[in-house]
């Protein structure tokens, strides 16, 4: 089991290492325990600022997926190194590999726990990948 020290507020979030089960074969922790008022980020997907799609590989549409995700993030206080929980829908799991290079830059590690999910398709054909997320924010961000 380790602590890890991140986030504005510099709380801690416990990562659980298990031993006698498989440590993580991609960029995610097993699990994670923060404290705090939570935060739940609803699935974000490819939509550009202006509402438009980008219609980019999985890796740009990853870009701007996490790029909204941030803002929802910061808006409510966090940051992204206080993400504890991702889930990841794909409809191409050929896509995996191009989408964890992007989460690597975008969660500090200790990652959050992650569940991958290969799905028959999203909210609309061109999407590739969403992201939902569940956010400890620091005792300091706003309740209204």
């Amino acid at each position: 089991m380790g602590t890890e020290t991140t986030g504005r507020s510099q709380m801690v979030r416990r990562v659980i290492d298990v031993e006698g089960i498989a440590p993580p074969r991609s960029y995610y922790s097993h699990g994670m325990v923060a404290p705090g008022p939570t935060l739940w980020v609803a699935g974000q997907v490819a939509l550009r600022p202006d509402g438009t799609i980008e219609d980019g590989d999985a890796a740009l549409q990853t870009e701007v997926v996490l790029e909204n995700l941030r803002a929802v993030v910061e808006q409510g206080g966090g940051s992204m190194a206080d993400v504890v929980r991702t889930t990841v829908y794909l409809v191409d799991i050929d896509d995996r590999d191009a989408v964890t290079a992007v989460r690597e830059r975008y969660f500090p590690k200790p990652a959050p726990p992650n569940t991958l999910l290969v799905i028959a398709g999203l909210a609309h054909p061109a999407f590739k990948v969403e992201i939902d997320a569940v956010v400890a924010l620091p005792p300091e961000a706003p309740r209204s």
